[in-house]
């Protein structure tokens, strides 16, 4: 509101807003709404409403929503409390008030609506909006008549009583142009479901049953085994997958009941779920991701609530104390499912893990109890194969893991055949759960398996044998070391792996930083040089009980460097390591030079 003060007398002339009603519509159908289908759920919402409100004074009153799609536009009556003229001018014609705050505040838990967008929101799809109306509050005040249009003008008149007998209220809908498809018959039997099969009243589009109560959590089954066939079959219907299992979602204290969902394929935990929340039978949205826990991320849910608050769009929850603990609930319910499965179901359970280890694996993360009752299941990588920490544990007195993919595929070989059990760490949240495993599992040794304990672990060579390969093992040093890499002579398992490449993540950084020095300007090489650490370097660790390795340490000259070249080549390979453009270089020139020597020997006759 603003004011103008009378120069003579100093009194202020208060003035009232101007509303551009056009452009509070294409603010609702641009910004605030996400769809032009809530319009549906708007009528219904106010149909619902009114006879919540007339039966909070009159307990017996009908309560019934007809809704018929006919030339063109739609008509929605219901059996509500109905509206007088006084109403009529006070409610319908000032955005921003609500019925619902005028009277009833004790009743405002029951209502859906409370933001008093109400009929604004049909402007959406209608060019004109026609509302008559009789109030059951008042039951000699005649009919009344609410017209609009989406100009932002409206008329209001009385109409004799045969116009409506009996209280409620009817509302006309004209479509806008090219908004006619919203408003057929089948399109308004599809919205009309999807928003109120929950409602309490009898809702229907012409002769079509809208309600679906009870709903399928609610409802009485032969057995177990019919009812898990019938939610299979709900969930098809809702998410268009049939579900591994389903958890019913009973929380009497946060006023919550539902059922969750389990997705028959792994997701990514980044991707959000989302689920259908009704509140008080309405459909709020069908994308509530904040519902859940973050690490619940392989479950879907539908619930139906009358705890929780919409936000004003009415198409998402607001996020308060509320909601996180309606949160923390679902989340302690899908808990005990998996709990409950560990106990007395571990068939379900693994079939469970199979697809959806990660998300168990993310709750663990958190949950001391949940990792240390899913210690015999969750299932990592080893080198005695696809274990569980428990069962490694107990195989091994000593839990060695590797911190990254990379690291692990490095020296599982090695560590297997060295007798050295290892886990590896590389894969989401393995890392964070072997290393918590004392605290499950007290007495429990659990060590990082590096480049240093590997090679710690390597027999050494005879010193005589060395020092007889001295020249070789100088001229295959020299070769690498451009590289950042050591070369060392050991004796080990399997005798068909010539060469080992170990590093660790320590020296991949000095590498790393090498490498950025070698490419930068004069200043910023000065930076990075200052930044030199005393990091291991890379080794190739040459085996020498391979056959191979023997004949190529009796070589000399160019060709000793070219077969080094080839054997770093191969063991990078084998690591399955990112090759840098000079290792690529590297792997391109001893190919060619090994061709070249074959090949220059078949010329010479040898």
């Amino acid at each position: 509101m603003t004011s103008e003060t009378t120069p003579a007398t100093g009194t202020t002339t208060p003035h009232t807003f101007q509303v551009d009603l056009r452009g509070l519509v294409d603010l609702l159908s641009h910004h605030l709404y996400s769809s032009p289908k809530v319009y549906l759920r708007e009528l219904l919402q106010n149909a619902v409403d009114a006879i919540t409100a007339r039966r909070a004074e009159q307990p017996d009153a009908p309560a019934r929503v007809r809704l018929y799609a006919e030339d063109g536009g739609l008509r929605i009556e219901d059996s509500g409390i109905g509206l007088t003229e006084t109403d009529v001018h006070s409610l319908l014609a000032t955005i921003g008030r609500s019925s619902k705050r005028e009277g009833l505040e004790s009743a405002r838990a029951e209502f859906l609506g409370q933001f008093g967008i109400g009929l604004l929101a049909c402007f959406v799809v209608a060019a004109e909006i026609r509302v008559v109306s009789r109030s059951a509050r008042t039951p000699d005040a005649p009919p009344v008549q609410w017209s609009a249009r989406d100009d932002g003008s409206y008329t209001v008149r009385t109409l004799p009583d045969s116009a409506r007998p009996e209280p409620g209220t009817t509302v006309y809908l004209t479509a806008r142009p090219g908004s006619g498809d919203w408003l057929t018959e089948q399109r308004v039997i599809a919205l009309a479901r999807d928003f109120g099969s929950l409602l309490p009243y009898d809702v229907r589009v012409g002769e079509t049953a809208v309600g679906d109560l009870p709903a399928p959590w609610d409802r009485t089954y032969p057995g177990p085994a019919a009812r898990r066939v019938a939610l299979a079959r709900h969930c098809h219907e809702l998410f268009g997958f049939t579900p591994l299992d389903s958890v019913d979602l009973d929380l009497p204290v946060a006023g919550v009941r539902g059922v969750a969902y389990m997705l028959p394929s792994s997701v990514s935990p980044a991707q959000r779920s989302g689920h259908r929340v009704h509140l008080k039978g309405m459909l709020l949205t069908d994308r509530a991701d904040e519902l859940l826990p973050d690490w619940a991320f392989f479950v879907r849910c539908v619930i139906d609530t009358d705890s929780l608050r919409p936000t004003a769009s009415r198409e998402s929850l607001y996020a308060d104390e509320t909601l996180a603990a309606v949160r923390e609930a679902l989340g302690d319910r899908i808990r005990e499912w998996l709990t409950g499965l560990a106990a007395g179901d571990p068939e379900r359970l693994e079939q469970f893990l199979s697809v959806h280890h990660l998300g168990v694996k993310s709750l663990a993360r958190h949950d001391t109890e949940m990792l240390r009752t899913m210690l015999p299941w969750l299932p990592f990588e080893t080198t005695d194969g696809r274990l569980s920490l428990e069962e490694f544990a107990q195989r091994h007195p000593v839990v060695h893991f590797a911190r990254t993919v990379e690291e692990y595929r490095q020296v599982a070989p090695i560590a297997s055949a060295q007798g050295i059990g290892l886990i590896n760490g590389g894969y989401t949240y393995d890392t964070e759960l072997v290393e918590r495993l004392p605290h499950v599992r007290p007495g429990t040794v659990v060590a990082e398996l590096d480049a240093d304990t590997v090679t710690a672990h390597l027999d050494a060579v005879d010193p005589a044998e060395e020092l007889a390969l001295a020249g070789f093992l100088a001229a295959a040093r020299a070769k690498l070391d451009p590289l950042g890499c050591d070369v060392v002579l050991r004796a080990f398992h399997p005798l068909t792996v010539p060469a080992l490449h170990l590093d660790d993540r320590a020296a991949r950084h000095e590498q790393a930083r090498a490498d950025e020095e070698a490419q930068a300007d004069d200043l910023w090489a000065g930076i990075l040089g200052s930044l030199r650490g005393s990091a291991p370097r890379a080794r190739l660790v040459l085996n020498h009980l391979n056959p191979l390795i023997r004949r190529i340490s009796s070589l000399d000259g160019e060709l000793a460097g070219t077969a080094t070249e080839a054997l770093y080549g191969q063991a990078l390979l084998m690591a399955q390591r990112p090759l840098r453009p000079a290792d690529s270089a590297l792997l391109n020139r001893a190919f060619m030079g090994l061709l070249e020597w074959a090949t220059h020997d078949q010329e010479n006759g040898r």
